[in-house]
């Protein structure tokens, strides 16, 4: 597997704009967004998308166990933590000063029991154990926009034996970068073609959801009732998602089956 590179010597800076705190590595590409107001919400559209697979497996107490591929300005953690009380959540994070600005300008919380922030190589955390995670959510990136050992098809591999028989892999695809189609290959060798990735949001984002063991089959009606009861829990509001997937994702007599 391609080794990560050291730890990250690239700037973290932090803009605000409009009540909106951002995180940058160095450039204007935003890494992560909090609302001031509202610092639990999911403020970017693509990360509303990769709690997406709540629709997947909408059945309680899903997921107990969730892995994250990268920090940032910890939206998906502080999502899962506040709404999903039954999770744990651990996050592994390259870059020691991103958890350091989560901590202290986004609102990550302090709780070592149920959110543990591991410092190191997501692509070296993946095969250096075997501790099994029911949604492994993967959204790594440089300041170039590079994913680097995280698209990779031996990682793919590795994330695919790490999850539980319910367990869901996603993704997030830079959907208007030329290696596109490239790592979405890669995923598809690594699940044996059980993808689903989802129509591209306005940022260029494109979410891929893969499972290797229980099917996904879903039919539309059920993720919009419970997408409503998710917008009217937690604020989350999937509609938009909901919407466009029925346009660009083949769904044989309405289902979707992964």
């Amino acid at each position: 597997m391609k080794k990560c590179a050291t730890t990250p010597r690239h700037a973290v800076d932090i803009s605000e704009e409009a009540g909106v705190r951002q995180l940058h590595f160095g450039s204007d590409w935003v890494q992560g967004a909090m609302r001031i107001a509202r610092p639990w919400s999911l403020e970017l559209a693509y990360t509303r998308e990769m709690m997406a697979g709540l629709l997947l497996r909408p059945e309680s107490r899903w997921p107990r166990h969730a892995l994250l591929i990268g920090l940032g300005a910890g939206s998906l953690a502080k999502f899962i933590y506040r709404n999903l009380p039954d999770c744990r959540i651990t996050v592994v994070e390259i870059n020691p000063q991103v958890e350091f600005i989560a901590r202290q300008y986004f609102k990550l919380p302090d709780d070592p029991k149920r959110l543990d922030v591991v410092i190191g190589c997501g692509a070296d955390y993946m095969l250096s154990g075997d501790r099994q995670f029911d949604y492994l959510l993967a959204d790594g990136f440089d300041p170039d926009a590079r994913a680097g050992a995280l698209d990779t098809l031996p990682f793919y591999q590795a994330c695919r034996s790490r999850l539980s028989e319910r367990g869901l892999f996603c993704a997030n695809l830079l959907g208007r970068n030329k290696s596109f189609q490239g790592s979405v290959d890669r995923i598809k060798a690594a699940f044996d073609n059980r993808v689903a990735v989802f129509p591209s949001c306005d940022s260029g984002n494109t979410i891929a959801f893969a499972t290797g063991g229980d099917a996904v089959d879903v039919s539309l009606e059920e993720m919009r009732q419970h997408a409503a009861r998710l917008k009217k829990e937690t604020g989350l509001d999937l509609g938009p998602m909901m919407g466009r997937l029925q346009l660009a994702q083949p769904l044989p007599d309405g289902h979707l089956l992964i």
